[in-house]
């Protein structure tokens, strides 16, 4: 069952609100650095490669193996709204985490990776494939949110699914590696950009 609890969490019809961010991405398209597919695949296999694979991956595959990076991965959140973003999901995961029975489910303050990795750890999912679930669900919302921001066509989001899944692998557990100062930037504006559809 723990390839079906696997599709569970990844799927976009986890209840947590995914689907409400864009992570950098509208201010993207807004300063005219995402414009159509291309720099759009551009934009999202960066943003994989050099933040959230190496950093929110890294954390899931620690946290699952008993290290505590709370703290350390909310103090890596370089905006208010990235920052609000992660406690949003992490708090809502828990919340439904609770009420579908699993017990001794974090409290308080959670990151989105690590209340992930106590799903996955509760549901007996391999480490590496908590990892590859974790990190295709965040590819498939971006690119849901490239169809919609850019705008783009739905083949286009498919195409670059298939590109961009290549990129998706298990960091080593020492990572922790975070250097996208683009995202940082753009998530600031972001944060009082006038017209938006998403909550970052």
């Amino acid at each position: 069952m723990s390839l079906a609890r696997l599709l569970q969490l990844a799927s976009p019809a986890l209840p947590v609100g995914a689907y409400s961010y864009s992570q950098g991405l509208e201010a993207a398209v807004e300063a005219g650095i995402v414009h159509d597919a291309a720099s759009a695949e551009r934009w999202i296999g960066d943003v994989l490669e050099f933040s959230v694979a190496p950093m929110e991956g890294a954390v899931l595959v620690a946290q699952m193996a008993g290290e505590n990076l709370n703290e350390m991965f909310l103090a890596s959140r370089e905006t208010a709204e990235l920052r609000a973003e992660t406690l949003q999901m992490g708090y809502s995961l828990c919340r439904l985490l609770g009420e579908l029975g699993i017990e001794d489910v974090p409290q308080g303050e959670v990151a989105f990776p690590v209340a992930f990795a106590f799903a996955a750890k509760a549901w007996g999912i391999e480490p590496r494939e908590a990892v590859q679930g974790y990190l295709w669900s965040w590819l498939e919302n971006q690119v849901m949110a490239a169809v919609k921001a850019v705008p783009l066509g739905q083949t286009a989001g498919q195409k670059m699914l298939l590109s961009l899944s290549s990129k998706i692998s298990a960091p080593q557990k020492e990572s922790f590696m975070n250097f996208a100062p683009g995202l940082a930037m753009l998530s600031s504006a972001h944060e009082t950009q006038y017209s938006r559809l998403f909550r970052s």
